[in-house]
């Protein structure tokens, strides 16, 4: 019987490891700029050259990025579900909106679940820091913009799939953190003109879905998101139905 050799595992590897799973998990982001070399050899108790040499393995793998003299960055298009040309398509026809507004059903009801589930007490303090922005947002009406309420709402809704501690439903919502964000902005301003209560009701579903995860309430969460966004469905559904009216009411005024 022949056995092959057992190969001797490089601490580079190790680190490689180490560094990979900081991305998945998101510790590490797109983008993000890693620590100064010194200071993570430090951390994680190796030797500079081995964590070069894991760097290096990481660039090779498309996942890192050396910056002459700028340091080590996590590459921007991990974090990139959509490219910015498709980000207008989508942004600008009607139906995808709709399909947007699908997606988020199922995408943000699963993150509800398992953040309510998983949730520990460092995620509930930043859902807690996101709720609290967005609450801001909605007290200052009349101060605010749509771009910094759009912003608000996001972060508020990424800080839920980060406490999901689910690899895929994260990066799904980071990869398609601008799309929310210009998906919120472009719905809120004619659904709070479609109906009053608009305003009131957002900031009702947020609370009543913020309190269902910090309370571990997974169920209730799941389906407090869902009611959501069915609601948003349902304004948007008389927004263009109310656009459609006047632009066949303006079409027969000319004649």
């Amino acid at each position: 019987m022949v056995f092959d050799q057992v190969r001797q595992r490089r601490l580079s590897d190790d680190i490689v490891e180490r560094l990979e799973g900081m991305i998945l998990e998101g510790t590490l982001k797109a983008g993000e700029r890693l620590p100064a070399e010194r200071v993570l050899s430090e951390q994680f108790g190796v030797s500079r050259p081995s964590l070069r040499e894991a760097i290096q393995k990481l660039v090779a793998k498309g996942m890192l990025v050396s910056r002459q003299g700028g340091g080590n960055y996590v590459v921007e298009s991990l974090g990139s579900t959509f490219s910015d040309p498709l980000l207008q398509l989508l942004e600008n026809n009607p139906e995808a909106q709709r399909d947007l507004l699908e997606f988020r059903h199922t995408l943000e009801a699963s993150c509800a679940y398992y953040a309510a589930m998983r949730a520990t007490d460092l995620d509930r303090e930043r859902l807690k820091a996101a709720f609290d922005v967005l609450q801001d947002c909605y007290s200052r009406a009349d101060e605010v913009s749509r771009a910094e309420e759009g912003v608000a709402d996001a972060r508020f809704h990424l800080a839920i799939a980060e406490a999901s501690h689910n690899a895929v439903l994260l990066h799904t919502i980071r990869g398609l953190f601008d799309l929310l964000k210009r998906n919120v902005v472009t719905n809120i301003g004619g659904m709070y003109k479609q109906r009053t209560e608009t305003r009131d009701m957002l900031i009702a579903q947020h609370r009543e879905l913020y309190l269902a995860i910090i309370e571990g309430r997974a169920e209730e969460a799941r389906a407090v998101s869902s009611r959501h966004i069915l609601y948003v469905q349902e304004v948007l559904e008389e927004v263009r139905q109310q656009a459609q009216r006047e632009a066949r009411a303006e079409r027969r005024k000319g004649l």
